[in-house]
């Protein structure tokens, strides 16, 4: 008997002990909890659950497609239940979206955050091993970015962050390590945590305890909050994010080119779009207000759903100008229109058919007469040399930088 444990002595005597966690939620829960309240955060921002869709920020459809795997894992809805204020794991979860078709367990699982460790891949079904699990030393040293709180003023400043998104994905912006450049500067766009950064504001500089410069910032983030947080506080997340990236600035790359890409089309056509819609704001402008996309087949068929669609703002529209224009790269000549007249896009919020708040985008407040003169530049390739100033409602020549400034 000497040579028993404790618990094999408790056994003889037909005690049973339970074992207790030894801490809280797993790094698997904890991931799991983590994503959703990102998904939380996306509905107080905007007012409605993520939606799939080519029109949709990149980081909404990732949200999307995270809410759709959370409602398809039973273990996370009964982990997420007494978190779930907005029910939205409790809605009649549709069929998996057209987006994850194809994907694997471990592609489904990378979208998730939910990466499995090498060592794992050959029994995917268990995904309690992880990697790239946030420390705690981690989380301390980025302590700041988890402090923040809802931005009051967003509206300010969700354009620009749409803006940056759509550049990335049509390849006018590029995303590079952080660890290149580790400067910190006012307007600067990085990712963080997987979600678009703006410096929206640099404070005046202060002595950091160990001598050197620092200066608190104003920092805005994608899902519709802010922090203060030190200039170095977001450099180290930045380093300690293996996918920390600086945004370069926009350029928009050539329109027409001799070899096609995936998305390009022989031949298209720009349309300008006139709402019919009933809102109040749209009635009052509604010879100002304008909708400018690409197609590379009819705009009748484009359009033929619009009473339908909240991306038409559920009314129907009016073609009141086409362009035909040959060997184009669609994404980038629509996405350029877009960055032009980025500082004319409205805000406007209306109820889909389920009625849930949509934001439609790609509508205006531009005159046709500076689209068609936006259209001239382009086919003279003087475009990238013009921006829009919505106090004059005119193109203007930008001001560009001069040689060894």
């Amino acid at each position: 008997m000497d040579d028993l444990t404790d618990d094999e002595l408790l056994a003889e005597l037909g005690v049973t002990v339970e074992a207790k966690k030894t801490g809280g939620r797993t790094p698997r829960e904890e991931r799991i909890v983590a994503g959703f309240e990102d998904i939380q955060r996306f509905v107080a921002a905007h007012g409605r659950a993520p939606l799939h869709g080519e029109d949709r920020d990149i980081f909404e459809r990732l949200y999307a497609l995270r809410l759709d795997q959370l409602r398809a894992l039973p273990d996370a809805r009964t982990l997420l239940a007494s978190m779930d204020t907005h029910q939205l794991l409790t809605l009649s979860p549709n069929a998996i979206h057209a987006e994850i078709e194809g994907l694997d367990d471990a592609a489904l699982l990378d979208e998730l955050g939910l990466s499995i460790s090498a060592g794992a891949r050959a029994a995917q079904d268990d995904i309690t091993v992880l990697r790239n699990v946030v420390s705690r030393e981690e989380r301390k040293a980025a302590e700041a970015i988890a402090n923040r709180g809802p931005c009051a003023d967003f509206e300010r400043f969700s354009a620009q962050l749409e803006q940056a998104a759509s550049d990335i994905k049509a390849g006018h912006r590029q995303a590079r390590p952080f660890g290149k450049d580790a400067s910190v500067e006012a307007g600067n766009l990085f990712i963080l945590g997987g979600q678009l950064v703006l410096v929206a504001e640099v404070g005046e500089p202060i002595k950091a305890p160990n001598g050197e410069s620092d200066a608190r910032l104003r920092v805005i983030y994608g899902n519709g909050t802010e922090s203060n947080l030190l200039r170095r506080s977001l450099q180290r997340a930045l380093y300690k994010d293996g996918a920390g990236r600086r945004l370069s600035d926009p350029s928009p790359g050539p329109l027409f080119a001799e070899h096609f890409e995936e998305d390009d089309i022989p031949s298209g056509t720009i349309y300008v779009l006139r709402s019919h819609s009933t809102h109040p704001f749209v009635v009052e402008h509604r010879e100002l207000i304008h909708k400018i996309g690409v197609t590379g087949g009819t705009v009748e068929s484009r359009i033929s759903n619009a009473a339908h669609d909240a991306t038409y703002l559920l009314a129907d529209v009016e073609v009141i100008a086409t362009y035909k224009l040959a060997d184009i790269h669609r994404t980038k000549l629509e996405a350029l229109f877009h960055r032009i007249f980025a500082p004319a896009q409205i805000d406007l919020t209306i109820n889909d058919r389920f009625g849930h708040p949509v934001r439609p985008r790609e509508w205006f407040l531009v005159p046709l007469t500076v689209i068609d003169e936006a259209v001239q530049h382009i086919r003279d390739g003087t475009i990238t040399e013009m921006s829009y100033d919505p106090t004059s409602a005119s193109l203007v020549k930008r001001a560009l930088p001069s040689i060894g400034a």
